[in-house]
Order: C-alpha cells, then sequence, then structure tokens
C-alpha cells in the first residue's frame, strides 16, 4: 500500500477499539483519567490504564463481560452499542435488532456475520412468516441503518 493509499480492503474493523479511541481523542483525556471510570458496575472491576492502551493499539488482551460493562460505564455509552461493537470486533459477528423491534419490555436480537445482507438471512425471514411478520423489513450492519 502506498503512502497514499487510504483503502481499507481487507483491514478488519475495529469498532471497540474504535470506541476507546474516540474516548482517548477528547481534549485532556489520558489513559489513567479514562481507566479510573473503567469501572464494571455489576462486579466492581476496573480496567487498567495498560489494557486501554493495548485495547486502543490493537494488541491482545483478556476481555469478558465485566470489560465491556466497565468500558461502557467509563466512556458514557449506552451498553448495548459497546456489546454490539465487542461482539463485531471480537468474533466479526453482528449483533443486533435487524426488524427493529426491541421495546422496553422485550429485546430482539440477531446475531450475524458481519458481511451478511438481507438477502443471506434466510431463516431468520422463514421465521419472521411463521410469526406473521413476513412483511417486516430486515437492516443490517453494525449500526442497524445500513437498509438493503
Amino acid at each position: 500500500m502506498s503512502e497514499n493509499d487510504t483503502s481499507t480492503e481487507g483491514v478488519e474493523p475495529t469498532p471497540f477499539a474504535d470506541i476507546v479511541r474516540e474516548a482517548l481523542a477528547v481534549k485532556g483525556e489520558t489513559l489513567r483519567s479514562l481507566a479510573a471510570r473503567c469501572v464494571d458496575p455489576v462486579t466492581g472491576k476496573a480496567v487498567g490504564h495498560s489494557t486501554l492502551w493495548k485495547i486502543a493499539d490493537g494488541q491482545s488482551y483478556k476481555n469478558g463481560p465485566w470489560l465491556k460493562r466497565a468500558v461502557a460505564a467509563g466512556v458514557d455509552r449506552d451498553f448495548d452499542e459497546v456489546e454490539r461493537a465487542a461482539a463485531a470486533e471480537w468474533a466479526g459477528l453482528i449483533v443486533g435488532d435487524p426488524l427493529k423491534a426491541s421495546t422496553s419490555e422485550a429485546r430482539v436480537v440477531v446475531v450475524y456475520s458481519s458481511d451478511a445482507t438481507p438477502e443471506d438471512l434466510p431463516t431468520l425471514r422463514e421465521k419472521l412468516k411463521e410469526l406473521g411478520l413476513g412483511n417486516a423489513q430486515v437492516v443490517t450492519g453494525i449500526d442497524g441503518n445500513a437498509e438493503s
């Protein structure tokens, strides 16, 4: 790749790392100040500044459910958003509600490959028909907005 080539073809997306990098881009933010806020509200476990550096730098690190909750708390983002970003980055999967059917009482979750299109989800289409929802719109993409 040349110095001026900005192509991202073949480059894996890093949405979880992007969340950490965006938080660190705020003027005056440091790894240590961000780490001080990255505490899992369930277990009380804190993310170390070196782990945040590894995440932002694309290096390997030990992950788990507590880490997603801690990062969500530290960057003041919705846990569902952070969880979807982590799933996309860690497993190459999208976790979301492609039907836009979740409510405050019920959450619809479908896990699918990050390169899937609505046409690639025939089982989902069949289940929708069984539920009488054959006309429901299926959207794919990490943000749930990329319609096909």
